[in-house]
């Protein structure tokens, strides 16, 4: 654990040093604004707290996978691009200790990205009521929902050669998981609801809008970005040895 820490606290530091990271960061909070008043506040028809407050965590979801996939795709692949790789992975430390540790510094920052936003559910308090049991659900699923969508792109990370080819590949897996809820209405049952029940977003991460907390819901992003992590792992034990 010493090596994760130490190569997290690395990598974190190169998250706040660069300016990468603080666009990924400044960009999602600056849209989440936006859809925000569009979409929660910006009607002409009244809505109830729990219904604003469901559509923010709609909208910061696809903010959040997407701020997944720019951060993931510098973690393994700006290394092979500079070469700087095979000294790391020459080095005495295990591929999962690089992979885990890399993860944790972009979910680390990626919860220090998601502190501010706080402030946008604070505001219905000013016409309404708010639960903190829902916002503390809904927070827990984008948590959740952050942590699966950068393990697939870390696991893309690990499988380009160069970063945007990473963005390209981690963000065609992360969409190609959406859609399997969609392609699960068009197919016959029992297909069906292993198509359900695989998808990223719909099955899985809409209770966690709502205020609910399933357990078979976290239970599912815990193993995606257990299985995620570990195919990174086996990706670099794998170029190892090449």
């Amino acid at each position: 654990m010493t090596a994760v820490w130490l190569i997290a606290r690395r990598e974190l530091g190169a998250y706040l040093r660069t300016w990468s990271g603080y666009i990924v960061a400044a960009a999602a909070l600056l849209i989440q604004g936006i859809f925000w008043n569009a979409i929660a506040l910006g009607t002409e028809h009244s809505r109830l707290s729990s219904e604003v407050l469901l559509w923010f965590f709609w909208v910061y979801s696809g903010v959040i996978m997407t701020a997944a996939v720019l951060l993931s795709m510098r973690l393994l692949a700006e290394e092979r691009q500079l070469g700087t790789l095979v000294l790391l992975a020459s080095s005495p430390v295990h591929e999962r200790d690089i992979v885990l540790g890399k993860f944790c510094s972009a979910l680390a920052f990626m919860v220090l990205m998601t502190v501010p936003s706080i402030f946008m559910p604070l505001l219905i308090m000013v016409n309404g009521k708010l639960s903190f049991g829902h916002v503390a659900a809904g927070y827990l699923g984008l948590f959740l929902l952050g942590s699966a969508s950068l393990a697939i792109g870390t696991l893309g990370s690990a499988l380009a050669r160069t970063q945007l080819l990473a963005a390209i590949i981690s963000g065609a897996m992360v969409v190609g998981m959406i859609t399997l809820y969609p392609l699960g209405s068009l197919t016959e049952h029992p297909l069906n609801e292993v198509l359900f029940s695989l998808g990223i977003w719909h099955k899985h991460y809409q209770p966690f809008e709502s205020g609910l907390v399933h357990l078979r819901d976290v239970v599912y992003y815990l193993a995606l970005t257990y299985f995620a992590l570990f195919l990174s792992t086996r990706v670099l034990e794998a170029r190892r040895w090449r």
